[in-house]
């Protein structure tokens, strides 16, 4: 079993499959997803986005080989440009300008995932580094894989379902599989159950990410 395949099948697969059952999913599919919902999402994926970018760039400092610098330091750089590009292309339609990112500011599930990111990749091993951001390519990939199958009958929805079931996304994912799947045959046994605690700790979040725009979750106080 490939290192990335180890970790999906402790970590993800059981939370995957809610994620996809998740009403923010299917109201996307359908149209149902309040066009509120679906704009909290939008500003707190910038947010996410921005320190993604960041913690990718920590994971190409960690990197060992120089194939794999340049790629999650081209990912990092791309990550910028998805927040800037994708979400500059639905703010207006959202009834939203790039100024309300910032005035909203990050929310809870949003400020602990970028926060716990950003300490991993900090502080762990490359191993775990990798571990930990893998979640956000990887489940993107297949929920995007999923959506496409249904796209929605709002435009608005379709535009953001179509970005992440490109092919041109699915290679960047395959690229980080790769790279996952090396690093399995270097890990020892400490290290391998850390970067399982991180790839199911960062993929739980994934689904918390969802569920706080559906429920539109704010500080409480």
């Amino acid at each position: 079993m490939t290192f990335s395949k180890e970790l999906w099948e402790s970590g993800a697969a059981e939370v995957y499959a809610e994620i996809v059952r998740h009403p923010f999913i299917t109201g996307l599919t359908d149209g149902t997803l309040s066009r509120d919902a679906f704009r909290y999402f939008i500003v707190q994926d910038s947010h996410y986005l921005r320190s993604y970018s960041r913690a990718l760039a920590l994971v190409a400092a960690r990197a060992t080989d120089e194939d794999a610098v340049s790629m999650f330091a081209r990912h990092a750089a791309d990550a910028i440009e998805v927040e800037r590009e994708l979400h500059s292309s639905l703010l207006g339609s959202l009834g939203l300008a790039s100024a309300d990112i910032d005035s909203i500011g990050s929310r809870p599930t949003t400020t602990a995932y970028m926060s716990y990111l950003t300490a991993v990749c900090a502080t762990g091993t490359y191993a775990e580094a990798v571990a930990t951001v893998l979640p956000c390519y990887w489940i993107y990939r297949e929920v995007g894989r999923e959506l496409l199958k249904h796209s929605s009958p709002d435009p608005v929805y379709a535009e953001w379902i179509a970005a992440y079931s490109s092919e041109e996304f699915d290679a960047v994912v395959e690229s980080v599989l790769a790279v996952t799947d090396r690093l399995g045959a270097e890990v020892g046994p400490g290290e391998r159950e850390r970067c399982h605690q991180h790839f199911a700790t960062t993929t739980r979040y994934e689904w918390m990410f969802w569920d706080a725009a559906y429920r539109e979750l704010d500080w409480p106080v």
